[in-house]
């Protein structure tokens, strides 16, 4: 496992860590504890050391099982939680300051730590990122001894982008993969010249770019993959990258073309995001270990040449970007 600097925050992580949204089992499935220990445990035993969850995850079941790993731990993970999602309604108006000092303190308790490495607002309304005093707040729960850090998960390249102004801002997550290019243009090199640590998540668009899926594939009712197509739950992006299903499995199908001696298109798509030194980590989930075992593997694979990652680029130029370059 190789390990990159997480921005400002000096921490070294596993270039490859982890995302728990679906560590506690299947969408739609009661949370299983011993199917998110089995994850949890194996993802350290893979050389993972960065572990990113929420307070939403599970009604904090999530947290609760990240918590329970890194007490009885004995090498040093580094804990990312967010913040937010909790509002109802999730507006601009509801972030307020007292609501999130005790979302924070919340997840402390859930995790049963005194301190949390890093607390990420959890993909806030755009306004949210021209009130000054919600970030100044995490200078105060810095000072307190309840954070180590904080950053924020964004929707929206621009949203990142106003997120820099902020000089207590040290991460910034967002969607990155090979059908969501548009970061590539200006956001990775703003967030170099702060030194933020860009943390990628749905690195796989939902699966899509695992190449298994196919016309016939279903989805339970409660699958965001089902319900939340046209974005009627939460924002449509954080569904298969906002990419028309159909389309995406025509573009697929080129990669599989592309790259024929892979059976498994997950690892080539998760190394395909490490080419990009900006990236300080790439955040696949796992819902059983054998999808785990499927995201290492692409510690182990050589870089893509430049060949492949142009011909990447004339994929997602030629059947993704009209869909979703100019949306998100």
């Amino acid at each position: 496992m190789q390990h990159r600097t997480l921005g400002k925050t000096g921490f070294s992580i596993s270039e490859i860590s982890l995302g728990t949204w679906q560590v506690g089992g299947r969408w739609g499935e009661p949370f299983s504890h011993e199917n998110a220990d089995a994850i949890l445990n194996a993802a350290v035993d893979g050389g993972i050391n960065f572990i990113d969850t929420a307070d939403v995850y599970g009604d904090g079941e999530s947290e609760k099982a990240v918590g329970r790993l890194v007490r009885n731990c004995s090498e040093r993970i580094y804990v990312a939680t967010k913040c937010g999602r909790q509002l109802q309604p999730h507006t601009n108006e509801a972030y307020q300051t007292k609501a999130l000092r005790q979302f924070v303190e919340n997840s402390l308790r859930n995790m049963q730590l005194e301190t949390l490495d890093l607390i990420q607002l959890h993909c806030p309304p755009t306004d949210v990122y021209y009130r000054p005093e919600i970030f100044e707040l995490f200078d105060r729960l810095k000072e307190e001894g309840k954070i180590l850090n904080m950053g924020v998960s964004v929707e929206r390249v621009e949203e990142g982008l106003k997120a820099l102004n902020f000089s207590n801002v040290t991460t910034i997550q967002l969607i990155f993969n090979m059908f969501r290019q548009r970061p590539t243009e200006l956001l990775f090199a703003e967030a170099k010249r702060h030194d933020v640590g860009l943390i990628v998540r749905v690195p796989l668009a939902s699966g899509l770019l695992t190449g298994k899926f196919t016309p016939q594939t279903t989805f339970a009712p409660d699958d965001h993959r089902q319900f939340n197509r046209h974005g009627e739950a939460f924002d449509k992006g954080e569904t298969f990258s906002g990419v028309n299903y159909e389309t995406g499995l025509a573009a697929v199908e080129e990669l599989k073309q592309l790259f024929p001696d892979q059976p498994n298109l997950a690892p080539i798509a998760l190394r395909w995001v490490l080419m990009f030194d900006e990236v300080s980590c790439v955040i696949p989930g796992a819902s059983k270990p054998e999808q785990l075992a499927s995201n290492l593997q692409a510690a182990e694979l050589p870089a893509l040449t430049e060949e492949q990652m142009q011909a990447v680029r004339d994929i997602y130029n030629q059947k993704i970007r009209p869909q979703v370059h100019q949306v998100w």
